[in-house]
């Protein structure tokens, strides 16, 4: 008997897959716990009077920055700082009456600022542009029916005056209470007529739509081509659209 190794009898080909292990059970992972959520406190304004009177003080002076900074108009300042004063004497007046009554907070919960803020807020309700020393619009559009005379007689009297700025910016009051804010530059003028007295960052405005249609146009301007449906009016995207 002789030594010999042991047989295999297991086929030799290369190509064979090799046995792959038993992949192990997949153990479930348990849900973490739940964190509980931790009971809402009580805002100090629901519970300290003084609180809600320093808010309502810091409110009056934020709203005089925004007319200060030509956020909001002389119409909005007065409805909106009116509003806050007579929150502010009523909830005097109910600590003095009963400094242990709660009636105070129903005054805080009532909020009327943002109505306020869109009620009185100046629209734009359409506007003409004029080439300099023509009383004729070359384009007018809005959200209303433009009123050209009005607008033409405006334009006629803007252009004969001797020392007209250029560039310039004026408002004016209309006897129907809408007001007109005017755009001028090197070759025409704007015209935006505003269902209110606007703010000035709105007057503004007016002005940067006017320079980027003259900046836009200047071409046109230049060689004495003015065919209204190959130039472009920044315009229309204050009175026609929601700006």
């Amino acid at each position: 008997m002789t030594d010999q190794p042991p047989r295999d009898d297991r086929p030799t080909d290369p190509l064979r897959s090799p046995v792959r292990p038993t992949p192990p059970t997949p153990q479930s992972v348990p849900d973490p716990a739940p964190v509980p959520t931790p009971p809402a406190q009580p805002s100090p304004l629901t519970r300290d009077p003084a609180a809600a009177l320093n808010l309502l003080r810091s409110k009056m002076e934020t709203i005089a920055d925004e007319f200060a900074q030509g956020k909001i108009n002389s119409v909005q300042f007065h409805m909106l700082y009116r509003r806050h004063s007579e929150q502010r004497a009523i909830i005097e007046k109910l600590i003095e009456r009963n400094p242990d009554s709660d009636a105070w907070q129903r005054v805080v919960g009532t909020g009327q600022t943002g109505f306020l803020r869109s009620q009185y807020a100046a629209q734009p309700l359409y506007y003409a542009v004029f080439r300099v020393g023509v009383e004729r619009p070359m384009q007018f559009g809005g959200k209303q029916t433009a009123n050209e005379p009005l607008l033409s007689s405006m334009a006629a009297k803007l252009w004969a005056l001797r020392n007209r700025p250029n560039p310039g910016l004026a408002r004016k009051a209309l006897p129907s209470g809408q007001w007109v804010i005017i755009a001028t530059g090197e070759y025409a003028g704007t015209f935006v007529v505003f269902s209110m007295e606007p703010s000035n960052a709105q007057a503004r405005l007016v002005r940067d739509l006017h320079a980027d249609f003259e900046r836009a146009n200047a071409a046109s301007f230049q060689r004495g081509q003015f065919v209204a449906e190959r130039m472009v009016f920044p315009q229309r995207a204050l009175a026609e659209g929601s700006v």
